[in-house]
This record gives structure tokens, C-alpha cells and sequence, in this order.
């Protein structure tokens, strides 16, 4: 499509926000970016393609409404899960980003599994409904589900052009390989469909500025703020890792000599290999002041 005047393209995000996580753990601790997905930079992105596809100056390509749907742990339970700050981490970047939230109780089932109950319904419903009142020109969905084509139809008859940003892509889980794989049906609706690990691992694409702003840089904790020790010197304090989440890429170690354990990220650490973190296993690291308190960088094992 090519457009001659200057009419403001609306554009509303809806992200599946359980298959957003699983993609950004994916970079995070697979991928050779090891770093997060960045929502300003999928905003930017989006921005671009709209523009391209439509024939449109950027500037006329506005994000005027974007939401996140999922399932979520009540506080006890985050709490439990040591996912709480994590949570409230993103909360904040969403927040920032003008990212409406809509949330549902997570259910557990008689074998003690926790899973989501109707989130997709209501992020169908409220996109649907979305479309309708605000009259987006294109609707983004950031999913693989196949369970979504409905909702692109319904769109569709709506005079909406729907954007789809997915990913294909194998991962690892205790020795097996997993398999990341869109609907094809989903892919055979939208107007316009993205695949977003293509876009990211084309090599000639690996320097573009719109491929590495859709990363966040490390947790400013772990990177930006330079190493405080607490004992004097240029000597790093060492400990013992007393529990690391392998899934989750954190832990925590218990300083040799006493004091609380320090939290520490997979990304805080200096030539480990991630399955070299386990517990009992001894190492250096510098007290560093974050915005959670201090934590645990430049982690290194002892040998």
C-alpha cells in the first residue's frame, strides 16, 4: 500500500504477555544477544514497519494505544516464587511506556500446576472492542497462537489491518531440545506478518540501529554502576552460591565472614558458564549499590 496524504495512521499493540516473556527469557538466556526484549524498541520497530508497508512517514505512524494481558501469581505467591521485585520491575517499565496492564488470577489445578484460565478470551474481546471505539487503522499482535484468528477475522471486517510480530525459534530445558513455532493459519490471516526471529539473526541485519534498539541493555545494577566493596581495597569479597533458579538465571550467595545474602544475575557474572552456577560452589564478586540494595557483580568461580 502507498499513501499520497498525510492522515495520522492509528495503531494499537496487544501483547500476549506470557508468549512475550517465554520470547524475552529466550534472548536473555539462549540467545547469543543475551539481553531482554525492550518494549520502546518494539514500539520503534513497529513504527518503521507500519511505515514501510503503508507508505507512510513515520510521523504519520502513531501508537495511540497499546495493552499487555496475563496471567498472574497472586502476592504470596510471587513472593514464594522470589518473582515479586521481578514483576514490579516490569510493571514499571510498561508504566513508562504507556502500556495498559490487564491481569488474571493464575489457577492451580488438583496436580499443583499453575496455568492461565481466560486471559486469551479477554484479550480478544478487549482488542475487538478496542478497534471498534478508537478505529485503529492496524491492530499489532504480539503472539504465535493460532487461537487468534478468530480475533484477525473479526478485525478484518472491521476495514483493520492487523500486524502480526512472532517467533520461531528451538530452546533447551534440562537436556531437551523445545521447539517456539508460529500458527500458520495466524500467519496466513494478518495482513501484515513479521517474523521477528528472521529480522533479528539476518545477517544483514545484525548492525542495524532498529535491530539493537529492540534489546535492552544489562540491568543498570549490574552494569552501570561501578563496584563498591564493602571490605577496603581491590580485593573482591568472596562466598559461597547457596541456591541458583537455572530457568531463571538468578541466585543469591552468603558472603564469606557473614552478612545477608547478596542476589546476583546471570548477567553479573564474569567468565561462568551458567551451568557452572550451582550451589555450594565458591566464589569472588563486588558488593555493588543497585536500585534494589546492594547485590552481587562480577561474579567469577573460584578455582
Amino acid at each position: 500500500m502507498n499513501r499520497t496524504d498525510n492522515t495520522l495512521l492509528r495503531v494499537g499493540v496487544f501483547y500476549d504477555g506470557t508468549y512475550f516473556a517465554h520470547v524475552s527469557n529466550y534472548y536473555l538466556y539462549q540467545h547469543e544477544r543475551k539481553a531482554r526484549l525492550s518494549i520502546e524498541g518494539i514500539h520503534e520497530f513497529v513504527r518503521d514497519e507500519v511505515s514501510r508497508h503503508e507508505g507512510v512517514d513515520k510521523r504519520f505512524c502513531q501508537i495511540v494505544d497499546a495493552h499487555y494481558f496475563r496471567g498472574r501469581l497472586n502476592a504470596k505467591q510471587a513472593q514464594e516464587n522470589d518473582s515479586l521485585y521481578r514483576e514490579r520491575q516490569f510493571d514499571d517499565v510498561l508504566i513508562r511506556e504507556g502500556v495498559t496492564m490487564h491481569f488474571l488470577p493464575v489457577v492451580t489445578d488438583r496436580s499443583g500446576d499453575i496455568g492461565e484460565k481466560g486471559i486469551d478470551v479477554w484479550f480478544a474481546l478487549e482488542a475487538y472492542e478496542l478497534a471498534v471505539h478508537k478505529r485503529f487503522d492496524i491492530s499489532v499482535i504480539v503472539s504465535g497462537d493460532g487461537d487468534f484468528v478468530p480475533l484477525v477475522r473479526k478485525l478484518n471486517t472491521l476495514g483493520t489491518r492487523v500486524m502480526l510480530l512472532a517467533w520461531d525459534f528451538d530452546w533447551e530445558k534440562n537436556g531437551d531440545v523445545r521447539h517456539t513455532r508460529t500458527s500458520q493459519a495466524l500467519i496466513n490471516e494478518v495482513t501484515y506478518p513479521v517474523m521477528m526471529s528472521d529480522e533479528i539473526d539476518s545477517r544483514g541485519r545484525k548492525k542495524d540501529p532498529a535491530i539493537s534498539r529492540l534489546f535492552v541493555q544489562r540491568a543498570k545494577e549490574f552494569s552501570h554502576e561501578p563496584p563498591v566493596s564493602t571490605q577496603g581495597g581491590s580485593t573482591p569479597p568472596t562466598g559461597t552460591i547457596v541456591s541458583f533458579n537455572d530457568e531463571k538465571g538468578y541466585g543469591f550467595i552468603r558472603p564469606d565472614g557473614g552478612g545477608d545474602n547478596l542476589f546476583f544475575h546471570v548477567s553479573g557474572t564474569t567468565g561462568v558458564a551458567q551451568e557452572d552456577l550451582v550451589s555450594g560452589a565458591a566464589v569472588s564478586f563486588y558488593p555493588t549499590k543497585g536500585d534494589r540494595g546492594m547485590v552481587a557483580s562480577q561474579v567469577s568461580l573460584i578455582k
